[in-house]
């Protein structure tokens, strides 16, 4: 459906990839990953067209319908959030519309105006044969949480994550043979994103989509594109195939040649290194058997970098962390928390989940003291130090000075030797350690703050979306650092693979102020819920 021939792209004296030929087929989901800045959405803006300059050919097939994710949040201010989406079928958007002002004219004496009625009629009926263009509009938007009293609001009374969502319904609703996703999962919470991967289940063309989620990556897709060494290599499996036969089997090879180490304990560390819960190492003699089978010649190590993530507390903690007593808070006539009511002990590790809007930051404002409750209040242990990654992380961290002085200040005393080790275990070398904070990316800053709270060295950690902006070794390294970690964590984040890494108990919040409070691990959590346990 979609072939990419002798395919380079530059930058300067710069080469992203190079003679790239790649056939994308009907039926195929692709997952293109590779390291930041390795050309991901370059290539997927060259395959939708947006993207002209480069040599080599891109060809697709003659008569498909290809859609392509905006990333233009402000892109249709004006219109209202049904005819938003109804864009993404522009050829019927254009027809209705021009029907509408044709029939409010109402010139119909003209032989002119009524035979081009009749050609927007044919136009209508062929893009939407049972005329149900705004209930199925209707239906999506509703889906990606957009309640159906909005959706003839215009898109400028939408907060920004929302006008993401109405990008994407406008990119589903005209069913495209081609889709071009990239990063289609931020600003969803946990539920929209598992409608969103049975949506894509069922697509039948071809798709290509960059994501930073592994479990979305392993739902949805049915090979993977790697971009690394200027190539872009093809993978028949999930992401997590393509990580144990791209960096498993090559250090099981590594260890075969030094015959320093048993085959089984290499596959149990990388096993662990990949999905970071000790659970899934049960599977490895199983998954062993089934990467035997597959071809992997053709598959190198990866040049990426693992950050290595490693919070080790300063203190120990008494017998008592941290308890939530009644606490309640709204904004003005809004009420987002209700008489909630926690005792955490220490050790334990909290997955704070819920929809978009439920209260979770406001929470964690409160828990932080950054918030005062409407009622309630909080009361920490006297031993714990807290350790704080905030959602807003890429507004906190600002100056001129360079990454090790914005470090170095919140511990001056601290040895120059462990301030540059926790920068360097986010993979900042020494050249780099001297960059103005003023100009690193949002990514970085989260490596930043990341490198903050392991100089902290707090016993108790508290995180809010920590993996926006990281990338998926990041996320692979802060899910096992959080696993190993010996304190208490409390943790907000819509990646369920880093949830079901390290959480022990998971308290989700609901939009009528009610909660759950479950002991035991992502996993469990859900299929109690799916058996009507919860």
């Amino acid at each position: 459906m979609v072939q990419t021939i002798n395919l380079t792209k530059r930058f300067g004296s710069r080469i992203l990839f190079e003679n790239i030929n790649l056939k994308l087929d009907r039926h195929k989901r692709y997952g293109l990953i590779g390291a930041n800045g390795a050309g991901k959405t370059t290539f997927l803006k060259i395959l939708s067209g947006e993207e002209r300059e480069y040599e080599g050919e891109v060809v697709v097939e003659n008569g498909l319908k290809v859609g392509t994710l905006g990333q233009n949040q402000f892109a249709f201010e004006e219109f209202t959030i049904l005819d938003a989406v109804l864009y993404g079928n522009r050829r019927l958007y254009d027809a209705i519309k021009e029907k509408e002002r044709l029939y409010a004219e109402g010139n119909f004496d003209d032989d002119k105006v009524n035979d081009r009625l009749a050609e927007l009629e044919t136009i209508c009926v062929e893009e939407d044969p049972t005329y149900e263009y705004d209930v199925n509009i209707a239906k999506i938007l509703e889906n990606v949480g957009i309640p159906v009293e909005e959706h003839h609001n215009t898109m400028s009374s939408l907060k920004s994550s929302d006008k993401f969502k109405v990008l994407l319904a406008q990119v589903l609703y005209p069913k495209p043979d081609v889709l071009f996703l990239d990063e289609p999962t931020n600003n969803l919470d946990i539920e929209t994103i598992g409608w969103l991967e049975d949506e894509l289940q069922r697509h039948e063309g071809t798709m290509v989509v960059i994501s930073h989620d592994r479990h979305f990556l392993n739902a949805v897709v049915t090979h993977i594109l790697d971009v690394d060494f200027q190539k872009i290599r093809e993978f028949t499996g999930t992401y997590d195939d393509w990580y144990i036969a791209a960096n498993v089997i090559a250090k099981q090879q590594e260890a075969d040649n030094a015959k320093k180490l048993k085959e089984k304990e290499q596959l149990e560390a990388f096993v662990r290194r990949f999905s970071a819960n000790a659970s899934k190492a049960k599977q490895a003699t199983s998954r062993q058997k089934q990467l035997e089978k597959l071809k992997i010649d053709d598959i190198k190590p990866s040049s990426r970098r693992d950050p290595s993530i490693v919070f080790k507390p300063k203190r120990v903690m008494g017998d008592e962390a941290l308890e939530v007593v009644h606490v309640s808070h709204s904004y003005g006539d809004l009420e987002v928390l209700r008489d909630i009511s926690l005792r955490i002990e220490p050790g334990e590790k909290i997955a704070l989940i819920g929809a978009n809007g439920v209260g979770k930051t406001t929470l964690v404002k409160i828990i932080m003291e950054e918030l005062k409750p409407s009622s309630g209040e909080i009361k920490w242990g006297a031993t714990i130090e807290s350790s704080y990654f905030p959602q807003d992380t890429t507004d906190k961290i600002k100056g001129t000075g360079t990454l090790y002085d914005w470090l170095r200040g919140f511990d001056p005393k601290r040895e120059i030797s462990e301030i540059r080790n926790c920068l360097g275990r986010m993979l900042f070398n020494g050249e780099q350690q001297e960059k103005s904070v003023e100009k690193i990316s949002g990514g970085e800053k989260h490596r930043m703050m990341l490198s903050k709270m392991m100089l902290e060295q707090g016993n108790f950690l508290v995180l809010d979306e920590p993996t926006n902006h990281l990338d998926l070794e990041a996320i692979v390294a802060l899910g096992e650092g959080l696993y190993d970690f010996s304190g208490n964590v409390i943790c907000v984040s819509h990646d369920r693979e880093l949830l079901d890494a390290f959480a022990n108990r998971i308290i989700e919040l609901h939009r009528d102020g009610s909660y759950i409070d479950f002991k035991g691990s992502y996993e469990e959590f859900v299929e109690a819920k799916a058996n009507g346990h919860l």
